[in-house]
């Protein structure tokens, strides 16, 4: 395991409000005025420090978010947008031209994979899907045009684990980009600090944990950041996916929690996963040493935070996963709902939700059961009471 902190780096951070407040202040403003001319052009080109021009290039609020996410992650800078998508596309955008090809993990996010499938058709980028844990298919897939290997650090909805420091030695060694979406594992593995070039996150996830917004952030290298909001030619900068500073103030002060919940989801569902175990129901958990990337998760992993709060539950059939959750919901298990981080927990069938972006014959090819059910673990105080309501559940509905 790696001895980096990531939340005594967030813990560590002094941001103070305008008036000495503990909590930094929202700056509730679009434009920002200046005293001389001046300063306004060398804040337009991004040469004055600690001035703030227009609210969609940056704004004091997002920036002591994006500080924050920086120093979890390890990287010199980080930049926050909209949406966690807005995050994913931008990132990738700027990494590409037209004529760049692409290698993408099979499994991931619905909406990455039809982003990448579908629309960056249109300009002419191609995509190669892979098995991301075949690292001898990720090396064919390199061609003299690949910029971007792109992947989740453990896979949506399949729980696959990405082995980041061999994947950045094939992308640095064709000249590629290594993008990771750390979204399921945030202070679990820091994927910056194991060779990832760019990290993206949805924060609507376990960084806010309250399912109360949609946000995304990007970190990586200085040179990155700015050329990503840079006036003329920055992808962040001309299509301005801006994060609202409220909901940035929120976020900031959310993360500062994000250590104790991570823990709390990590043991929630360690338990549930060795309890499914002996009833002999089918799962996959990377917490448990029976999952093929298990090793490797904990060779990249940060101490003290688990394993993580997602399990893939595979009840074989939709119609079967579909009945399961109904009464899990009505017993009080938690709630039948897209998204995962919540500090309730949350479940829903890939197949036909989150992944239901993925044509069907992918979706087996990949090996995801259409009755696999996404299960997001939340901070329940008493776990086993929520066991007995979810084995309760798998007996009502029977074989």
């Amino acid at each position: 395991m790696n001895k980096f902190d990531p939340a005594s780096k967030v813990q560590n951070l002094l941001q103070f409000g305008e008036f000495g407040d503990v909590n930094p202040s929202i700056t509730d403003s679009a434009t920002y005025t200046f005293m001389q001319g001046k300063t306004m052009s060398d804040t337009f080109k991004g040469e004055t420090e600690g001035c703030f021009l227009y609210s969609r290039h940056w704004n004091p609020s997002n920036k002591y978010l994006s500080d924050a996410m920086a120093a979890m992650e390890g990287t010199e800078a980080g930049w926050v947008t909209a949406s966690g998508m807005s995050a994913i596309t931008n990132a990738l955008m700027h990494c590409l031209n037209a004529g760049d090809h692409v290698i993408s993990s099979m499994t991931t996010y619905g909406g990455t994979f039809a982003f990448l499938s579908n629309w960056m058709k249109k300009y002419n980028v191609e995509v190669t899907f892979v098995n991301i844990t075949n690292l001898e298919s990720v090396r064919k897939a390199m061609r003299p045009n690949t910029k971007v290997i792109y992947t989740e650090t453990v896979t949506n909805p399949l729980l696959q684990v990405s082995d980041i420091p061999e994947l950045s030695k094939i992308a640095k060694s064709g000249g590629a980009r290594l993008i990771v979406d750390n979204t399921f594992t945030p202070m679990i593995v820091s994927p910056a600090r194991l060779g990832a070039d760019v990290v993206v996150y949805s924060m609507t996830k376990f960084v806010n944990g309250k399912n109360d917004c949609v946000a995304g952030a990007i970190c990586g290298s200085n040179d990155f950041i700015a050329s990503l909001i840079d006036v003329n030619t920055g992808t962040s900068m001309l299509l301005g996916p801006v994060l609202d500073p409220m909901r940035s103030s929120s976020i900031l002060k959310n993360l500062h929690t994000l250590h104790i919940r991570m823990q709390q989801h990590g043991r929630n569902a360690m338990y549930l996963a060795e309890r499914f175990k002996e009833i002999g129901l089918k799962f996959n958990y990377p917490g448990m040493k029976e999952h093929p990337g298990h090793e490797l998760l904990k060779s990249m992993m940060n101490d003290g935070y688990g394993f993580g709060g997602m399990i893939a539950i595979d009840l074989g059939t939709a119609e079967r996963a579909n009945r399961v959750m109904e009464i899990m919901e009505q017993k009080g298990v938690g709630y039948l709902a897209v998204s995962l981080g919540y500090f309730k927990t949350l479940f829903s069938n890939s197949g036909k939700s989150t992944s239901s972006e993925i044509p069907e014959d992918i979706q087996q090819e990949m090996g995801m059961s259409e009755g696999l059910i996404r299960f997001s673990v939340g901070l329940d105080n008493d776990i086993e009471r929520s066991f007995r309501l979810i084995a309760e559940t798998l007996e009502e509905v029977g074989g």
